[in-house]
């Protein structure tokens, strides 16, 4: 099944968002994985929603889809560890499956026996272990439904810009430590749709979030995750096609990294395929047009019922 969305640019100014980003971190909680500080958020009501955001920003990505979620869901994210608010130790063997580790932890900490997963870029690749390990019977929780945004779930239609490139190169620690935020800009508004790119006040925003706590120093290390994909294509790409639960791909066909391939390669190696395509739109739609992110998030639990 596959829907079409046009994308009209006038609903992205209908910010919906929950406040600023010092008040993001205010209302946040903190939990301890391995000695080291994690930062996360929960709000609203209904069956749990866990939120895993991509690479290189924050669980404050979803700050404009936050409000609208909370209405129907007992919502659940957190900066991971490398990312955001979170520390950011820089001698860490930091990789997806020590993140999921962390999560599962985390989930089970709370005492959650159902959650769904709505995951974005490198979350995917979280949520993709997850899944697998659920396939194995050895989650401490069930994974109700799964929507995707923008992920590589497939390595080899994957596109990473340059930046991304020269951060996996014997280079990476350099590239790392001496990234510009005019270097950052300019290669952070290539990800975006016609029309959707950031405000000055948002690049603020992705800037202090990249940088908070030495962050910049270590996205050399951070960056591993686009090996692992290819080492753990077949366990990951085969959770997906192994999956029992309901599952959506919403793609913003616009991102030059993990659009408009990766949904046509979604719909050739997925039974059943659930894809919404948002036109214009580029790899963060739920930045970009958080309003029809939104609806498709919204049918696909009306349809996963």
């Amino acid at each position: 099944m596959e829907q079409v969305i046009a994308g009209a640019q006038g609903l992205t100014t209908q910010r919906a968002e929950t406040g600023t980003l010092e008040s993001w971190q205010h209302e946040g909680k903190w939990f301890s994985y391995g000695g080291h500080a994690i930062f996360s958020r929960m709000a609203g009501q209904g069956d749990a929603l866990v939120l895993l955001h991509g690479f290189p920003t924050a669980s404050w990505d979803w700050n404009r889809l936050w409000p609208m979620l909370t209405q129907h869901h007992t919502v659940f994210t957190l900066d991971m560890l490398g990312f955001g608010f979170s520390d950011k130790p820089a001698l860490y063997d930091y990789s997806i499956e020590d993140q999921a580790d962390m999560i599962e932890g985390w989930i089970a900490g709370l005492g959650l026996k159902n959650v769904s997963l709505f995951a974005h870029d490198y979350g995917c690749s979280v949520a993709q272990e997850l899944l697998a390990r659920e396939q194995e019977g050895v989650l401490p929780f069930a994974i109700t439904r799964v929507c995707f945004l923008n992920g590589a779930l497939f390595p080899e239609v994957h596109s990473p810009l340059l930046i991304q490139k020269l951060l996996r190169s014997p280079l990476g620690g350099l590239i790392s430590r001496g990234l510009t935020r005019r270097t950052f800009e300019r290669n952070f508004r290539r990800l975006f749709g016609p029309g959707y790119a950031p405000g000055q006040k948002d690049m603020d925003d992705f800037w202090y979030l990249l940088t908070y706590n030495n962050g910049r120093g270590i996205l050399h290390n951070l960056i591993h995750f686009m090996e692992e994909r290819r080492c753990h294509r077949h366990r990951w790409v085969g959770a997906l096609q192994n999956a029992k639960q309901p599952m959506r791909l919403i793609s913003g066909v616009a991102d030059p990294v993990s659009g408009a391939a990766m949904a046509r390669r979604y719909r050739e190696l997925i039974p059943d395929a659930d894809v919404v395509s948002l036109r214009n739109v580029g790899h963060y739609p739920h930045f970009e047009n958080a309003g029809e992110v939104y609806r498709a998030w919204r049918d696909f639990c009306r349809k996963a019922q």
